[in-house]
């Protein structure tokens, strides 16, 4: 079975869980007039719809490409998890209305045994239901899928906090339950914060983790004819369907053959390892005294300031006495042009037979 299908029978096999529940707490609401079993049942409700909401965006997400979408529609995934957490905001702010209107007028709610068996068996249903969504999701790898997985884990303590305040309730007569759902919204707004918060910094292309760029150039570096690995970038248009770019150095003196050899089988290999698909953009270096000397001397002079982090894509031209190179900055940095310009002033002075083109970059990866 396919990604797609697997993720599709984890919805349908959710929305049903999701709707049996919804109908036995909607009676024991009837019977025993509980804000809390009627809020917990709404929540049971938006995660059906959620669940529906997969579904739909997950054979959207399938689509072959098209002239106007050539990277078919992958990223559309992500959408469906924002769509997810706004319909766990929702039912936040219903849940805190509702709460805070039971703690300005409170009404004891009347439980009996069976209401008190619906609610601990929706209990253990959710944490079972927790435990096998999490397997699907680290096995598919699917944002939808991990949304599902974070509500289906605020669910459980959300019954649990339930049938606790029901069995204090049912013996000592107490009405709580506005304030117990004061407490459960704010962990319902947490785990929607959660999900918008980490598929939004997807969605965005965040900065790539540090473990997994260092990796793919040690594997780079592993190649003896390479110098260097500069702006390695990651974008992630889907789960699984990762792909990136890489600046490599090497020698002037490297032909076109050599290159192409030394490209594919790094491309194959990083692919083989993280199934990531690099494309990979070539530095030459200088072989020659002054082109070195240059460098060194130049890379010298930048260091002098503290927020450059490093220089590469050296390169100089002894045809045309033309030196091109990369300045890199921090974030820190906020007027990246006005030391540049006091570099190329010194550089002038240094080498004023040579003419300077220095491009401002970014720091894509550590």
């Amino acid at each position: 079975m396919n990604r797609d299908k697997q993720i599709i029978r984890v919805s349908i096999y959710w929305i049903i869980t999701n709707l049996i529940l919804v109908w036995f707490k909607a009676v024991v609401w009837f019977i025993a007039n509980s804000i809390a079993i009627i809020l917990d049942a709404v929540n049971n409700l938006s995660d059906a719809l959620s669940s529906i909401i997969t579904i739909i965006w997950t054979k959207l997400a399938s689509k072959t490409p098209d002239k106007e979408h050539p990277f078919w529609y992958w990223r559309i995934e992500y959408f469906s998890s924002v769509i997810i957490a706004v319909i766990i905001l929702v039912a936040w702010l219903t849940s805190l209305k509702e709460s805070v209107e039971k703690i300005i007028s409170p009404e004891k709610a009347d439980y009996s045994i069976i209401s008190l068996i619906v609610i601990i068996v929706a209990v253990f249903v959710k944490f079972f239901f927790w435990r096998w969504v999490k397997g699907q999701w680290k096995k598919l790898n699917s944002w939808s899928l991990i949304a599902s997985w974070t509500d289906a884990i605020s669910d459980s303590f959300l019954s649990l906090s339930t049938f606790i305040w029901a069995i204090i309730s049912y013996f000592w007569w107490i009405s709580l339950e506005g304030y117990l759902w004061v407490v459960i919204s704010i962990f319902i707004l947490k785990a929607a914060w959660e999900i918008l918060q980490d598929t939004v910094k997807d969605m965005i292309w965040a900065r790539a983790d540090t473990e997994l760029t260092n990796a793919i150039k040690k594997d780079i570096l592993k190649h003896k004819e390479i110098q260097w690995v500069y702006d390695l970038t990651i974008h992630n248009y889907w789960p699984n369907k990762v792909m990136s770019t890489a600046h490599i150095q090497i020698s002037d003196g490297t032909t076109a053959k050599e290159i192409h050899i030394l490209t594919k089988k790094i491309q194959g290999e990083i692919y083989n390892n993280y199934w990531i698909a690099l494309t990979i953009w070539i530095y030459a270096a200088n072989d020659s005294w002054i082109g070195k000397e240059m460098y060194h001397r130049i890379t010298r002079i930048c260091k002098e300031y503290e927020n450059i982090i490093q220089i590469h894509w050296f390169y100089v031209d002894e045809d045309t006495n033309n030196v091109s190179f990369d300045v890199i900055f921090n974030f820190n940095e906020k007027q990246p042009q006005e030391i540049i310009n006091e570099i190329h002033k010194k550089l002038n002075e240094l080498y004023p037979k040579y003419k300077f083109y220095i491009i401002i970059d970014t720091d894509f990866s550590d």
